[in-house]
């Protein structure tokens, strides 16, 4: 990323110091040594009433990509096609992929199915739930609405700290013993609903331009880390709902987390340069990457699109009938069994078989199971369009 100047105004965190009870039952003496003593945590500015100090060149940066995000979310919604529930997918997938959680669109979709499928596929299906639940939560964005965020994402996965404030000290980075050695210690626990509310009123803010403020908005609530975990995936879902509360979205969710994976080493230290005080990199690190994510999106459109057409070319009957409407669930839901066919049309389990039997015998469908109990099919030509759009994605830029 080419530097940025910014103007002077924009506070670095402070730290404080906290005592801290190490733990005897594990660690070498050399570990405990070092995790000795105080420790100092983190303490973020107050941002609800604070200036941008954007230079001119940024300013119009983060304007223009306003622009081709809502330029986007208004293409794909004139879209005949359930772009929507693609495209939330996709945004989902790609922010579990910065956490290191990875899986291919047939896993996802398995476990979209509720069949047996990888604890990643499992995870990112979490992540789909706190997106949307970030874009119905869109217009009234406060603690209580990132609370249900998190509890969407770990409601299965790991209940205990699902929508929950942290009550705890977390660091990142260093050892597992203390804090000491940590490339980074959030907050203490006591400052997090505080600083929430903060945070929450600066993004109510409608003085500010909208891109650079839910750069700021989501690099302080990674400031404040205030989950034990899920931390990075809720705050790139505050990234949608802030997009649709600011009306540069209406209609789907634009894959900003598929921009940032062309270098999360980028967009890691943007983070880091933020909490010394410079919201340049940060700001243009989610600009660089809304420029990304529609251009990928576009790509993944088309793509779509031409699975579509072909699709149609393979089968004879009509458009309303329940072999082409089931060839439509298949764009957002590329794999199927019986009954998922059956609740998507509203139909009989005997005529959802027929129009599955259509889309085999067309080469639109395959077996994925084995015998003819349980069977499980997958539309081929949707996943690996997503696998491909996850592929650009992890492409880095030059």
């Amino acid at each position: 990323m080419a530097s940025v100047d910014v103007a002077p105004g924009w506070p670095a965190v402070t730290y404080e110091q906290h005592p801290w009870v190490s733990s005897d039952a594990y660690g070498s003496r050399r570990e405990k040594r070092l995790t000795t003593g105080p420790y100092r945590a983190a303490v973020p500015p107050l941002i609800a009433h604070r200036p941008l100090p954007l230079d001119g060149e940024l300013q119009a940066l983060t304007e223009e990509a306003a622009t081709e995000l809502t330029r986007f979310d208004v293409e794909v919604g004139h879209i005949t096609a359930p772009f929507a529930s693609i495209l939330l997918r996709t945004e989902s997938a790609s922010s579990s992929e910065i956490e290191n959680l990875s899986s291919g669109a047939r896993q996802i979709a398995l476990a979209e199915l509720g069949e047996h499928a990888s604890r990643n596929a499992r995870l990112i299906v979490g992540n789909v739930r706190a997106m949307r639940a970030a874009l119905e939560l869109s217009d009234a964005i406060d603690a209580a609405a990132i609370l249900r965020m998190h509890h969407a994402l770990l409601e299965y996965d790991d209940p205990t700290i699902a929508g929950r404030w942290r009550t705890q000290q977390v660091w990142i980075g260093g050892g597992s013993l203390g804090p000491h050695t940590a490339q980074f210690v959030p907050p203490h626990h006591a400052r997090v609903p505080e600083l929430i509310d903060d945070l929450v009123a600066y993004a109510h803010r409608v003085d500010l331009p909208v891109v650079a403020q839910i750069a700021v908005a989501h690099a302080q609530f990674e400031t404040i880390h205030p989950f034990p975990d899920g931390n990075g995936r809720v705050g790139r879902a505050l990234i949608q709902a802030m997009l649709r509360g600011g009306q540069l979205t209406r209609s789907v969710a634009v894959p900003v987390s598929a921009g940032l994976l062309h270098n999360t080493g980028e967009y890691f230290d943007a983070l880091g340069a933020y909490r010394a005080g410079d919201i340049g990199p940060i700001v243009h690190s989610i600009v660089d990457a809304s420029f990304a994510a529609v251009a990928n999106g576009r790509t993944l459109v088309a793509d779509l699109e031409a699975v579509r057409e072909l699709w149609r070319s393979r089968v004879t009957a009509r458009r309303d009938s329940a072999v082409h409407r089931l060839s439509d669930v298949l764009l957002r839901q590329p794999v199927i069994d019986n009954r998922s066919a059956a609740a998507a049309l509203s139909v009989t389990g005997a005529n959802a078989q027929i129009a599955i039997d259509r889309l085999v015998d067309a080469g639109i469908l395959t077996q994925i199971t084995e015998g003819r109990r349980n069977r499980i099919w997958q539309a081929k030509d949707v996943v690996r369009v997503l696998d491909e759009f996850a592929a650009r994605a992890k492409r880095r830029r030059d």
